[in-house]
């Protein structure tokens, strides 16, 4: 699968101000330790969603927010901005896209224009 242009590259800033572009056989992403140094150690799920809740908390985001609200926007605006929904289904890895579709909130909101499509 393709990385989008932008996630490469933080991607690679992060590899840079890590020092870690050598050390190919440790995980990417890692812990630090007590005094700031990247260590060897994995970052686990529970690691990331720590971290987003702290973020989500300090900007005034519902405490409710977690990794899979990020999912859901990512799947809601790929198809805002001309995807399609099977495509949204390749990108998420669902093996059906009736599960894609759970994360789509595209269709929480209909417009007038849609209304007008109905012929009375």
């Amino acid at each position: 699968m393709p990385a989008h242009h932008k996630a490469e590259a933080h991607v690679d800033a992060w590899i840079d101000a890590a020092g870690i572009a050598e050390e190919r056989k440790l995980p990417l992403f890692r812990t630090f330790g007590r005094n700031g140094e990247v260590t060897a150690r994995p970052l686990y799920e529970a690691d990331v969603l720590r971290m987003a809740k702290v973020r989500v908390k300090a900007i005034g985001l519902p405490g409710s927010t977690c990794c899979h609200t990020f999912r859901a926007t990512g799947i809601t605006a790929y198809p805002e901005n001309g995807g399609t929904i099977e495509k949204a289904q390749a990108i998420a890895a669902h093996a059906s896209p009736r599960t894609t579709k759970l994360y789509d909130r595209t269709s929480d909101v209909l417009t007038l224009e849609e209304i007008e499509k109905i012929w009375i």
